[in-house]
């Protein structure tokens, strides 16, 4: 990465048009490329600024954004989800957290997040530059500031991401063509600056962007682009990473004494979303991911879905490969990139619906819709299906890119993040529990706002206790969605999940003991004690079932000793879990170190790019 990434303005504008490629179903990413031109002629009206937004908003999209690397390839090997097995190479070194400084899945990710903010940093410094922004029309004004707001939103988005993967960074926020004669080598700077001023810039772009029932009264359609939920939604995410534990250059794991007032920064933004009335629970958890997110509908009408990445294009540069990348098998055609870990699925209650909808135990055959059960070691995340997609994909088809949107933030995280925000400041109030509960209740199927004795957290949990739960709800309801490690890296869990999820997956291996948790709340002791669950499951030959109906015993019980009639067996809580995961030299986190493994190396090509930049503990 150098300072120097775009040194003219005639050269920026010249790659932003090869890069304003992005799409959505309202086609606001749909615009038609800016080349050849410099600031001012594209910082005159709203429309060619909009396109010049555009282009920062695509570089959160393909195959080195979220499109398939940041989403699925850094996120994994936690404590719930884990990355594939085979040859020991870079995409799985990194996964299972055997990587060096040569990593050949690191420099583009890296170079296109600093890509990223180099293009906001252009629209940050033209557009309160711009005539029309001062003397425009209302509406101008308006349209203009929002854009503005956009632009310091996903700025901190990208700089978001580069923090919680790599430490300390160089500082950006001019733009690179003004940075370069002053700073061409600039040195790293200690993470909790960055994060302060991007804190402030959001504190400043929720003051621009309108709220989501505003939109349409300032002249823009209601799409995917930032509202001010999603400005206060990051900004609480980012507040919370702020106020978390994090890696030191020192080698320590470490967290500011003065964390609280993130924590509070996190519960005011959250509160102020929940009291806003602009966003709820989608009412059906299944609904949302198979008919609105795999059915590619372009928002919801609960605004839950409060931040997406758009994929349009059918390519690695603008589109994703969900679906394909991960997901089930249809036809044997996939990747299966992500695999949910044993002890995950017993994580689970019997009776929340979240489990089928996050873990797919199955492949899809040559047909397209009968189901083939797969051993427990072998499961699949399900939030993205390619059985899912409307229209359906062919399953004779090799297209690997279905134009499936990242969600990177939802309400229900929202809500989850209040309610720990809130237990930390003033302990297990009515409301914290309220936020946890709605998102439980709609997990299980019940009405969301009716309290229900059976689905909600027991009453009076001590404040330690009731972080346990949310530890474990976090689990639950956003498994899967690139959040789980970096939760466990700001709680300082990382490690200890990972050292507990390998002893529970030794004792499910042996059939023998319990599942165990010391750092959030147990599952349920029908579901804990290993000696019970069975070691063979038989899944139904002709099933068309996306769900738990594909199979023809009991998950909690022994086993039939006898195949049923009309299916076939694979092996489930069994030494196959031994052989495939804790015992494999090539898979499950077994590269991981303390003080090392929390963060990843800055890439080689970058350092020698810039000799300033120093290198991450342990590398």
């Amino acid at each position: 990465m150098k300072s120097t990434l775009f040194t003219t303005v005639k050269q920026y504008f010249s790659l932003l048009g090869l890069f304003i490629l992005m799409g959505s179903c309202k086609k606001f990413l749909d615009q038609k490329p800016v080349t050849e031109v410099d600031t001012k002629m594209v910082f005159t009206d709203v429309n060619s600024t909009l396109k010049a937004l555009a282009g920062v908003y695509g570089r959160m999209a393909g195959d080195n954004a979220y499109g398939l690397k940041l989403a699925l390839h850094y996120p994994v090997d936690e404590d719930i989800l884990m990355g594939p097995s085979g040859n020991n190479d870079d995409r799985r070194g990194m996964a299972h957290y055997s990587l060096t400084t040569l990593n050949t899945e690191l420099p583009a990710p890296f170079n296109q997040l600093f890509e990223g903010i180099s293009f906001a940093n252009i629209c940050i410094y033209e557009i309160p530059k711009m005539d029309m922004y001062t003397n425009g029309s209302d509406q101008q004004k308006k349209q203009l500031k929002r854009m503005y707001g956009e632009a310091l939103t996903l700025r901190a988005q990208f700089y978001f991401d580069a923090l919680r993967n790599w430490g300390d960074l160089p500082e950006h926020f001019l733009p690179s063509y003004l940075e370069a004669a002053t700073t061409p080598f600039p040195i790293r700077k200690d993470k909790d600056m960055i994060c302060d001023k991007i804190l402030e810039d959001l504190k400043t772009a929720a003051t621009l962007v309108p709220w989501r029932n505003e939109v349409v009264a300032i002249g823009d359609p209601l799409d995917e682009r930032i509202t001010k939920g999603t400005v206060k939604g990051l900004r609480a995410r980012i507040a919370l990473f702020r106020g978390g534990y994090a890696l030191k250059q020192s080698g320590a794991i470490d967290r500011s004494a003065d964390y609280v007032k993130f924590y509070q920064i996190a519960r005011d933004e959250t509160n102020d979303i929940i009291n806003s009335g602009n966003h709820a629970l989608f009412p059906d958890y299944k609904g949302l991911w198979k008919d609105v997110v795999c059915s590619k509908a372009m928002a919801d009408p609960n605004g839950e879905l409060m931040f997406q990445v758009t994929a349009i294009g059918g390519g690695g540069t603008a589109d994703s490969k969900f679906g394909y990348a991960n997901g089930p098998r249809v036809n044997g055609l996939g990747n299966s990139f992500v695999n949910p870990l044993p002890q995950y699925f017993y994580l689970f209650d019997s009776t929340d619906l979240r489990r089928d909808v996050t873990i797919a135990p199955y492949n899809v055959a040559a047909d397209g819709v009968t189901k083939i059960g797969v051993k427990i070691s072998d499961m699949r995340d399900g939030k993205y299906r390619r059985d899912w997609i409307k229209p359906n994909i062919a399953p004779n088809s090799q297209v690997q890119y279905f134009g499936l949107k990242w969600q990177l933030l939802r309400y229900a995280d929202v809500l989850l993040m209040y309610a720990e925000a809130e237990n930390e400041i003033n302990g297990p109030t009515a409301s914290a529990y309220n936020a946890v509960n709605m998102v439980r209740r709609r997990g299980y199927g019940k009405p969301i706002t009716t309290a229900d004795p059976i689905v909600d957290l027991p009453a009076g949990l001590a404040k330690a206790d009731f972080f346990k739960a949310i530890v474990r709800e976090r689990a639950l309801e956003l498994g899967a969605e690139g959040i789980r490690k970096y939760d466990l890296l700001r709680w300082n869990l990382l490690a200890k999940g990972i050292s507990e999820a390998k002893s529970n997956m030794a004792n499910m291996a042996k059939s023998a003991g319990t599942l165990g948790f010391t750092y959030m709340s147990a599952p349920p002791a029908y579901a804990s004690n290993l000696a019970v669950l069975p070691q063979k499951m038989y899944y139904k030959l002709t099933s068309t079932a996306d769900d738990a109906n594909i199979w023809s015993n009991s998950l909690y019980k022994v086993a039939p000793v006898a195949t049923p009639t009309g299916t076939a067996s694979i092996a489930w809580v069994s030494t196959t879990i031994g052989t495939d995961i804790t015992s494999s030299s090539t898979r499950y986190a077994f590269g991981f170190l303390s003080g090392k493994s929390e963060l990843f190396p800055i890439p080689q090509p970058a350092r020698d790019a810039n000799p300033k930049l120093t290198q991450n503990p342990g590398y």
